[in-house]
Order: C-alpha cells, then structure tokens, then sequence
C-alpha cells in the first residue's frame, strides 16, 4: 500500500463511527532504540519508501535503498501482513545491509476527534510491540479529519489531549511519536493542515517524546514561509520529509530551495532525520544517491539567505 493509498483508508477508517476493542498491550520494546545521528554529527538521511521501488519484493526494495547509500527507511504499512517469520527475515535483511528503520506510520485512528480518543489509545498501545518487532523507535501519528460541527478550538485541544495520554503511554520507552501535517490540496477534510499550529500544539504537549513531523512539501502547499518555522520551532521538531512542489519529485525540479533548507537545518543543530518523500523523475537509485549528497553537502555548508 502506497501513502496515498494509506491516507484514502485512515479518510474512511476516521469517517466511521466506532471500533472493535483492542488490547490493552503494555509491552516495553526493547528492539526500538532512539538512534538519531550522534550529537555533533548533523543529520541523517533517510527514504520513506513507499515512493520508490513499489514494484519489487520487499527485501529487493532494502537493497536499491542500499545501493543508493542509504542507511535508513521509512515505512507506511508494508509489515500490516508479515508472520513472525516474516519479521525475522526482514530483521536478518536489514542488518545484513547495514539499514534501520527510523520510523514508520500504521495507526488507522487520528488525535483531533475526542470521540476516537479511547481507539487512538489502543491502537498505539497494539503498536509497541511492532515497533518492537521492526527494531524502529518512532511512530508517525496524524490528525485524522475535521468534524463537521466541531470547532477548530475543541479539535485543536483534543489533539493536545490525545497526545498527552498517548506521551503516558510510551513514558520510558525508547518510543518517539511524530505528528505529521498534510496540505489541504490533498486532503481536504484533513484537520492539521497549519505547520504553525502543529508546533503550537507540541508546545502544549511538551514532552520530549512527542515531536512534530515537518514535510515541506505540505507546509509548502499550505502555508509557505519553511525557514522562519524551522528557525522558531527547531527544538520541537523530531523529523522532515522532503520532496518538490509541484508533483511531489525530487530537489530541484519545483520550487523549494532545498539548498538553503539543507544549510538551515545544519546551522539550527538539527540532529534527527531528512528523509526523502519524493516520485524520482529518473531512475531512482540514481536520484536518491544524488539527492542524498545534496542534503550532505550543503548540509556542512554555511546558510547563505
């Protein structure tokens, strides 16, 4: 399943009334562990691979990431079928290649509608222990839809409600949430659209294990204005995704400077993931390869605007 595909479901899944209880797991995974770049290192780069290589086996797709010089993946929910067997040969994979997985999305319930508070609960709760499985240390929550009758004021505050029970859930635990923005274009029920009131809500959370996702490629769409957030909100911020607009490709086609978004992030000591989130206009290993060495380079390049 693509991200697309993934986001038409979570629409439906937020759309319908109830769900079936899920239990109440409590597990500690002791696989996931909070590997972010070492502290002076700069940034990571990572893929969220369901824009690449879709067509392959699973394990074949580790290996283009490999050959692009990645050592990093982002998952959506390409582990929803795997047996315990499965898991294990992924695991052997992965670690053969020298690849982590450094987060992944799955949860099929949103923060911003209190009514599905209980179900969002349980879903992160069920999750531990995948997370556990995977050997990954974040999960990728999102906001799930607007509620017609409800005020912006009471969704607002149920997201930072839902995020302070979910941040108890995994107090401890080497188990990060990130809460991810979409641009209205491509989902227009879709509630945090706003980057600014994203970061407004982690303020409000304030827990350390709870960070905002940043994709300018949605803020782009939907607000604009990339650095002067990143420069105000740095410290909140436990993730980027990167692709151009328009039309979701590779740096350099549209109309982000990712140039000076790669020398910003350096400059703020941003020390978590860049992850690309792009279509490859060509071949893929190719442009991941070179998109990886942009983000490197000019990330030890001094900002220049």
């Amino acid at each position: 399943m693509n991200r697309r595909s993934f986001a038409r479901k979570l629409a439906g899944a937020w759309g319908a009334a109830g769900l079936a209880s899920v239990p109440q797991l409590t597990a500690n995974p002791q696989g996931a562990r909070l590997q972010d770049p070492q502290k002076g290192q700069g940034f990571g780069v990572s893929v969220m691979l369901w824009t690449v290589f879709e067509h392959l086996p699973f394990e074949e797709r580790l290996e283009k990431v490999s050959e692009a010089g990645y050592q990093n993946v982002e998952l959506v929910t390409e582990f929803k079928k795997w047996s315990a067997a499965d898991y294990r040969r992924v695991n052997r994979k992965k670690r053969a290649l020298g690849i982590q997985f450094d987060a992944t999305a799955g949860l099929d319930r949103g923060i911003a509608d209190p009514a599905q508070r209980d179900a969002f609960l349980a879903e992160v709760r069920k999750m531990l222990p995948v997370l556990d499985q995977l050997e990954c240390p974040s999960l990728i929550v999102l906001s799930g839809n607007r509620v017609p009758g409800m005020s912006s004021e009471m969704q607002h505050q149920s997201c930072i409600e839902g995020l302070k029970r979910a941040s108890d859930i995994v107090e401890g635990k080497n188990v990060r949430l990130l809460v991810e923005n979409i641009d209205p274009e491509e989902n227009p029920r879709y509630y945090l659209t706003s980057v600014a009131e994203g970061y407004e809500i982690m303020r409000a959370v304030n827990h350390p294990q709870v960070r905002f996702l940043s994709d300018f490629y949605h803020e782009q769409i939907a607000e604009g204005n990339l650095i002067e957030k990143l420069e105000k909100n740095i410290d909140f911020t436990g993730l980027v995704h990167i692709a151009d607009v328009p039309g979701r490709h590779e740096p350099g086609t549209g109309e982000i400077d990712y140039r000076n978004i790669f020398r910003k992030l350096a400059q703020l000591n941003y020390t978590h993931y860049v992850a690309m989130e792009y279509f490859p206009t060509y071949d893929a290993v190719q442009s991941l390869r070179a998109n990886r060495e942009l983000a490197l380079r000019e990330g030890k390049s001094p900002v220049t605007a």
